[in-house]
């Protein structure tokens, strides 16, 4: 789903098997426009988004409509975020999503043949990935979203100083709250998750 307010666009979508929204955001060269439109709010098709994008260019066009998902109905807010405390490092995050896919990977494949069913897997996955971060309350799939799109890579370190200083090359997150969301932000993008779940699409207000 695309919304894009003045300047800003703003990219949601949905990566499979996560329950959970990536968010990219772009500043525009210039406002949007679109005849005497002057905001887009639009869910279109990933594959043709991407395939309209001109890099050398620097543009990208807007596909045609389509008829979104039901989690494109259910977006974070747009305001009223506030701090959330005790979000570890990325290190530290990047370790625990490593301990999970570990976890998942060994209780998996313990299980006997027999039992190794769809139901089985999905359930030892809800309970290694629905698992809080520290004391924050986000998921652990939310942090396993966030490195499976790039988003918890390192930040490149800086130029050397004059003083001879290089910037470490870690990742500044930051955990957010909303209402029913919360948002894990990194300098590549943020992952949002409702609290209710994704799949809980029942009517909410922000």
């Amino acid at each position: 789903r695309l919304q894009a307010h003045g300047t800003t666009l703003a990219v949601f979508g949905r990566p499979p098997s996560f329950e959970v929204l990536a968010i990219r955001t772009a500043r525009l060269a210039k406002p949007y426009e679109n005849g005497l439109d002057v905001t887009l709010d639009v869910t279109v098709s990933a594959g043709e988004l991407l395939e309209s994008v001109e890099e050398q260019a620097a543009t990208v066009g807007v596909p045609v409509p389509v008829t979104g998902p039901p989690w494109a109905g259910v977006l974070p807010p747009r305001g009223g975020w506030r701090p959330e405390p005790g979000l570890p490092t990325a290190d530290a995050v990047r370790a625990k999503v490593a301990e999970a896919v570990a976890e998942f990977r060994s209780r998996t494949e313990e299980l006997a043949p027999e039992l190794r069913t769809r139901a089985e897997l999905d359930r030892v996955g809800r309970e290694i990935w629905s698992r809080p971060i520290g004391d924050t309350g986000l998921p652990v799939r939310a942090a396993h979203a966030a490195q499976a799109l790039g988003f918890l890579r390192p930040v490149p370190p800086a130029p050397v100083s004059a003083g001879g200083q290089v910037t470490s090359g870690d990742s500044p997150l930051a955990l957010y709250s909303s209402g029913a969301w919360l948002r894990l932000r990194t300098p590549f993008g943020s992952i949002a998750v409702r609290r209710a779940g994704l799949g809980s699409l029942g009517v909410s207000v922000h």
